[in-house]
């Protein structure tokens, strides 16, 4: 039998806009979740092993809620509070740890006509990768004025269409401090406030080089973190900067053809040496979100195990995709044709997947950076 190869309309949706969560909720951990059940469900290296295990995730699933059935899995309607429930002494929860950077600066052009520049990364030079509107105020030798002795000069034009962009009159960390603001996703339609600064970023974010949160984390607070320690649940870091592909939708058909670009990430020798531990133990891995899939997979030999330090990613995981370490996924919804999407499509299988999306939809849950999560088991 063959299959058709999966195109980038296959992971397309229509989402009603009133859905898009534009404020975070008053309660950092009060969203929905959405339990998904696949019917095939990766076990954990415990039921590969056939190592027994005390049988109590069916048990607590049952108490969160009535199944609806999507072909031969299911979902569960639930909250966020009861996310700690799912887990078992003994799994393991990663975190993205990065921290958003004030990296949107807004200027002017010589004219007077408004501009702004995005920073990305920094390079050995001191340039900046940069992206930035209009296309037409970053090109080489034009400058956008952020102060009175502040500027952003382009230098280069990249053939991704990314810039190589310098600063005039101010260093780079004096530009981000004087004049940099949080940049707020696209599709929230609002100038970023004084709550944003709390709430785009997770509790437990430290190392600074994101332009968007890892938005799954968005619902801990550091007494559920805390409460999951405390119940034998071992909870580690990763940082994965990431970069303004995550927002970019894959505009080709064949999503194998789409460009990644290339995400930095670091894992400790703790989380790899955890890694191992659970998955000689008989636990499971449990991933925050798709950056920490992303880089636990990237840095994933053979046999599941780490390699560790700095690293570079540009995985695309799509459907067919063979996951060497993630056994449990928590998430927020993605956008139609994003790269996400079709992560999450992979981890799930793309009909789950849709159907989960459709059942939310339905059920008006609030999607994206600052909607609910779905918790895949």
């Amino acid at each position: 039998m063959t299959f058709e190869p999966l195109r980038t309309s296959d992971f397309d949706y229509e989402l009603p806009p009133e859905l898009i969560a534009q404020e975070p909720l008053t309660d950092r951990a009060g969203s929905k979740l959405l339990v998904v059940l696949r019917n095939d469900r990766r076990e954990g290296p415990a039921e590969r092993r056939q190592i027994p295990r005390t049988g109590v995730l069916p048990r607590r699933i049952s108490l969160l809620g009535e199944r609806t059935p999507i072909g031969a899995s299911a979902v569960v309607d639930s909250t966020f509070p009861e996310f700690p429930s799912l887990l078992a002494p003994g799994d393991l929860l990663v975190l993205n740890t990065t921290k958003v950077r004030h990296a949107r600066l807004v200027g002017h052009r010589p004219s007077g006509a408004p501009a702004e520049v995005l920073l990305i990364h920094p390079r050995a030079d001191g340039t900046w990768i940069a992206m930035g509107k209009p296309g037409s105020a970053l090109r080489p030798g034009n400058r956008i004025q952020l102060g009175a002795e502040a500027s952003v000069e382009t230098i280069e034009v990249l053939p991704d269409g990314n810039r190589v962009v310098r600063f005039v009159g101010v260093t780079a960390d004096d530009a981000i401090t004087r004049y940099g603001r949080l940049p707020l996703p696209p599709y929230i339609t609002r100038r970023p406030t004084e709550i944003d600064e709390s709430r785009y970023q997770t509790v437990y974010a430290r190392l600074e080089g994101s332009v968007a949160a890892p938005t799954a984390g968005l619902h801990f607070t550091s007494g559920l973190l805390d409460n999951l320690s405390a119940s034998g649940v071992m909870v580690a870091g990763l940082d994965l900067q990431i970069g303004p592909g995550t927002f970019k939708p894959v505009e080709i058909e064949d999503p194998a053809q789409h460009p990644m670009h290339p995400e930095p990430y670091e894992i400790s020798s703790r989380v790899a040496a955890l890694v191992e531990r659970v998955r000689e133990d008989g636990g499971r891995v449990w991933a925050v979100g798709t950056t920490v899939v992303r880089a636990l997979e990237s840095a994933a030999r053979e046999d599941g195990t780490l390699n560790t330090g700095h690293g570079e990613t540009r995985l695309m995981i799509m459907p067919g995709f063979g996951f060497r370490v993630v056994d449990r996924l928590l998430t927020n919804f993605h956008l139609p044709r994003s790269t996400l999407l079709m992560l999450v499509s992979a981890f799930a299988g793309r009909e789950l997947t849709f159907g989960a999306y459709r059942h939310a939809i339905a059920q008006r849950y609030r999607f994206y950076s600052y909607g609910d999560a779905m918790v895949i088991l």
